[in-house]
């Protein structure tokens, strides 16, 4: 078979801290194959997800025409930069300063676009998702750490840097005083009182927390004043607060109601319940978000 005979597709990458989720699509964005691949440093990880996508491109008679990744961070998304798509200083052993964009192309000799996993969500839900419709959005992912995609003004906030939102600073819940915060950095940040690591740290593995345990109250307190400063300040139409920690039993709606005692009807542009949500791609929103930006064949 000719190349000019295998059908044209595109890849996408959800690189994240554990697992790369990695998929072949057809150029209107459904997936036809796809693959978690465990993240064992840039060396292995590199070599087994471009193995991947050559044996789905063999498998499905294919070409991929270009890829784009929503990478953690912090990442270099400025095309202008000469170190568009590096990470930056994570203490992720062995990713700093490494060349993901280049490693990528090199190993499979196509265009790379590389955004922020949370801004590749974002615009992933905004294309397809809850989000889609809006003219502003934003989306905060809870996971190991925390991060924030904003989008308005017809484009996403900061670019070619990003936000970093999960820095804020916050009013202490009064039952959680004593704890000094988890962020390296900041302490009681955000980051440093919400993260699946701030829950670890004062209550154990926040999977084994029954629903009704202290911690969520605490949690949906700080997540509900993360969604006030979005909404006071961006202005925005929809909150999505994704992540891992948002799987917890009954969460969304502690936040809601977090949320609506904090505002205490000062801003009551739509209904708490639309504003604020989960998203509506699940756990597929960033490697939705990696398609989006092959198909775009841009940054976003």
């Amino acid at each position: 078979m000719s190349e000019d005979e295998r059908k044209q597709v595109l890849g996408g990458i959800d690189a994240g801290g554990t697992t790369f989720k990695c998929a072949l699509a057809g150029l209107d964005g459904k997936i036809i194959a796809r693959k978690r691949v465990p993240v064992n440093g840039p060396d292995l990880t590199i070599v087994a997800v471009a193995a991947f996508f050559r044996g789905a491109m063999a498998t499905h008679h294919a070409t991929m025409t270009r890829l784009g990744v929503a990478s953690f961070g912090p990442v270099d998304i400025d095309p202008a930069s000469e170190s568009y798509g590096t990470i930056l200083d994570t203490p992720k052993p062995g990713w700093a300063l490494c060349d993901l964009r280049g490693r990528l192309h090199a190993a499979l000799g196509v265009p790379v676009h590389i955004e922020t996993d949370v801004n590749g969500a974002l615009l992933a839900e905004m294309e397809w998702g809850v989000a889609r419709g809006c003219a502003s959005a934003a989306y905060v992912t809870v996971g190991t750490g925390i991060g924030a995609g904003i989008y308005t003004g017809g484009r996403l906030l900061g670019h070619p840097v990003h936000p970093e939102f999960g820095h804020i600073r916050l009013q202490r819940h009064p039952q959680d005083a004593g704890f000094p915060g988890s962020c390296v950095f900041h302490g009681d940040c955000l980051e440093g009182l919400a993260s699946a690591k701030a829950l670890q740290d004062r209550f154990g593995d926040p999977g084994l927390l029954p629903a009704d345990h202290l911690a969520w109250e605490i949690e949906a307190y700080y997540l509900a004043q993360a969604c006030l400063a979005l909404v006071l300040t961006a202005r925005v139409e929809r909150v999505i607060l994704g992540g891992g920690i948002l799987l917890a039993v009954g969460l969304i709606d502690r936040v809601r109601t977090a949320y609506d005692k904090l505002m205490n009807g000062y801003v009551k542009d739509r209904a708490t319940a639309e504003l604020i949500t989960t998203p509506g791609l699940g756990d597929d929103a960033g490697l939705m978000g990696g398609i989006l930006l092959a198909m775009r064949g841009s940054e976003g």
